[in-house]
């Protein structure tokens, strides 16, 4: 697959999980932040507390999830830190990291607290 055509299909995937959490009453509050420590697919909101979302697309779930590698989890935790210094409760935030997985037909699994320990 080439740079664009993994690119847009990146893309397309970040949109239908946001809409996916818009539906379940979670709006979206940024889009692909990007902080030092690195990017953050998508910030949501849920309720009081916060969702870092990290978006993997591929043929199947299975492929998307082996994805994610935990260099790419601390970079995401750096950014997410980074992130929490901008809100009134900063680190007391409440947080989770979900990853969202599609797969080459649109169909979305999320793994909600994906890594919470």
């Amino acid at each position: 697959m080439s740079g664009s055509v993994s690119y847009h299909g990146g893309l397309r995937a970040e949109e239908i999980v946001e809409r996916h959490y818009a539906r379940n009453g979670h709006p979206v509050s940024d889009r692909r932040w990007r902080g030092a420590s690195g990017e953050i697919d998508l910030v949501v909101q849920d309720g009081d507390g916060l969702v870092f979302v990290e978006v993997k697309k591929s043929r199947d779930f299975a492929r998307a999830a082996e994805r994610l590698t935990l260099r790419q989890m601390r970079r995401i935790c750096g950014a997410a830190s980074e992130y929490l210094g901008r809100m009134p409760l900063g680190q007391l935030t409440i947080v989770r990291f979900d990853v969202a997985l599609v797969d080459s037909v649109g169909r979305i699994e999320v793994l909600e607290n994906a890594f919470g320990a």
